[in-house]
């Protein structure tokens, strides 16, 4: 699996319906709240005998206050402009409204923070109306600090109660502004972080998904392997010796039923390696492919006996002093030997005759298997058997060569490093996994 993705994505997600429907709702609410705020404003006299307390145009301002949220996620950057020149108007006409118009200006300029992909646009954009605002607050404490007949406040001495006054106006819309731009920009974030880990989330059960159905087929693959390399072995002994029987029916009673006691034998042979191979797809945990199998380079000697028995005559080799290899190295190279000397009996002719040997060197361990036998012409498509082979031998981490002979037959070699094998749980040297060299003719079905 790959990492978490460094960078989050260039755009948060789309505004949802539910989202869209909320802004509606809010504009809705924040309209009757301004009415109701405005209307009481009056009644308090907040602006004094200088308040426009006119019902026309507290309910024209608070329109124009809470309206645009309607639509302030699809367009973030009109709908502050609006708002933040209807409350430039609205403080200059003295609509008595304290509160309901500074909500509406916040969620305005968090909304730009939060929406906004383009950075550099809901920057200038904040940062324009910060700055028109304070330019307009300037304005308006210069025009109250020289006006004669505004007398509410002391403006006697350096820190007057009006100067006190200005102080705490300037540090409340600082902080008022700042936060609006800080938590726009922290959700803005927030929003790409879940954005990202949704991505993420999505593709980590896309790769479950392919995961899965590579297992499933990687499953499927091995299933078929076991049973061609099973039964394929088998039937084609029992075919050989079912048409010796044939050969000798009339003439040879005893060879003819000698040759059916070996049918009998290879079919009792494929029955208890069917079970087992049934009880090694029953069985969890990570080497499933060799767990219950009882097919090990010691049986060796028993498979080119069995190939000798059955038509190819076959002699093993063993060079080297044998190591403990893991269970799915022996099994793989044990399966590469039987379906190689089955190849060898089906296509080497009557006259064929093979040689295996198994040889340890000090970095790998080597199969060969070489028969004689009549020309083969090189495949256009490799059969099954040469595919089990190859996926074998990729299975061990080793490497297969097969191809015909230029004077007759075929050879296979199968070279498994043994560093590359220990990976897959290599043994200590001195355990005897194959017999001792120079055992003498046996033969393969396959």
């Amino acid at each position: 699996m790959s990492d978490l993705p460094s960078a989050h994505p260039a755009r948060r997600t789309a505004p949802t319906a539910g989202e869209l429907r909320n802004d509606v709702w809010l504009a809705g609410g924040l309209l009757v709240a301004a009415v109701i705020s405005t209307a009481l404003g009056s009644v308090a006299g907040i602006y004094g005998a200088d308040a426009n307390a006119g019902m026309q145009w507290a309910l024209l301002y608070s329109v124009g206050l809470t309206a645009p949220l309607a639509v302030r996620r699809r367009f973030p950057e009109v709908v502050v402009v609006v708002i933040a020149v209807v409350f430039f108007l609205g403080v200059t006409f003295r609509i008595p409204d304290l509160y309901v118009s500074n909500v509406a200006v916040f969620i305005a300029m968090y909304t730009v923070g939060a929406w906004v992909d383009d950075r550099r646009r809901a920057m200038w954009v904040r940062t324009g109306v910060i700055v028109g605002m304070f330019v307009w607050l300037l304005i308006t404490m210069f025009q109250a600090a020289i006006d004669p007949s505004d007398d509410a406040l002391s403006k006697a001495g350096l820190f007057s109660p009006f100067a006190a006054m200005l102080l705490i106006q300037l540090l409340v819309n600082a902080g008022f502004f700042g936060g609006a731009y800080y938590m726009g920009d922290r959700a803005y974030a927030a929003a790409l972080s879940r954005a990202a880990l949704e991505e993420r989330t999505h593709e980590l059960e896309r790769e479950r998904e392919v995961t899965a159905a590579q297992a499933v087929a990687l499953d499927r693959v091995r299933i078929a392997r076991e049973l061609h390399d099973v039964v394929a072995h088998h039937v084609s002994a029992m075919g050989v010796q079912a048409g010796a029987a044939r050969a000798v029916l009339e003439r040879d009673p005893d060879a003819a039923r000698t040759a059916l006691l070996g049918v009998e034998s290879s079919a009792r042979s494929a029955l208890v390696e069917l079970r087992q191979l049934l009880e090694t797809l029953r069985t969890s945990g990570g080497d499933a492919e060799a767990a219950g199998s009882t097919v090990h380079l010691s049986g060796l000697a028993d498979l080119v006996a069995h190939a000798t028995d059955n038509g190819l005559p076959t002699t093993l080799t063993v060079v080297g002093d044998p190591v403990d290899l893991p269970e799915l190295v022996q099994v793989n190279v044990y399966r590469v030997a039987q379906e190689a000397l089955t190849n060898a009996r089906r296509h080497g002719g009557p006259d064929a005759a093979a040689d295996v040997r198994l040889r340890y060197a000090p970095e790998a361990v080597e199969l060969e298997v070489v028969n004689t036998g009549r020309l083969v012409a090189a495949p256009m498509r490799p059969g099954l058997g040469l595919v089990g082979m190859r996926e074998r031998a990729a299975a061990s981490g080793g490497a297969l060569e097969a191809a015909p002979r230029a004077r007759g037959g075929f050879l296979v070699r199968l070279r498994v490093p043994l560093l590359v094998a220990a990976g897959v749980g290599v043994g200590r040297p001195g355990a005897a996994a194959a017999p001792a060299a120079g055992v003498g003719a046996g033969s393969v079905d396959a």
